[in-house]
């Protein structure tokens, strides 16, 4: 255990997210996403249980928003619906980044086939337990200044 760490990041999760650069990106998806397919053989770890927005809560703790990117944070936008409209998890991770500095404007709802084609330039998924529809997001690491 470590001091003022989320319990719920474990070491492996903790060293994939410390060993990502700035600009890389890491994603939260839900517990139907095709993590293994999408990921390329890229990392996926599993934190089954928790929703979207307790996961994306952990590793934003740890994890700085890029300023440097128009975007940094991302959520697939469900299909058949306007694209102002939300579910309850995107709006969590929405009402999540805004705690962080993010403006809402910030936050780009990505078409679900485009999110699909997004991941695949992720370093990192992170598949959590969340069992609503289209309960994905992306984050994109920026820079720790002292």
């Amino acid at each position: 255990m470590l001091k003022g760490i989320d319990p719920i990041l474990t070491p492996e999760l903790l060293m994939r997210l410390c060993a990502m650069g700035h600009g890389e990106w890491v994603a939260v998806v839900d517990a139907n996403f095709t993590a293994d397919f999408l990921s390329q053989g890229k990392p996926v770890v599993r934190l089954p249980g928790l929703s979207l927005e307790r996961v994306s809560r952990a590793v934003l703790s740890v994890f700085p928003l890029a300023d440097d990117v128009q975007q940094p944070a991302a959520y697939m936008h469900a299909c058949n619906h306007p694209m102002d409209h939300r579910t309850s998890a995107q709006q969590a991770i929405v009402d999540l980044v805004s705690e962080h500095g993010l403006a809402q404007a910030r936050v780009e709802p990505v078409e679900r086939f485009a999110f699909y084609d997004k991941i695949k330039g992720a370093s990192l998924i992170v598949q959590s337990g969340e069992a609503t529809a289209y309960g994905n997001a992306m984050f994109c690491k920026g820079v720790i200044l002292n």
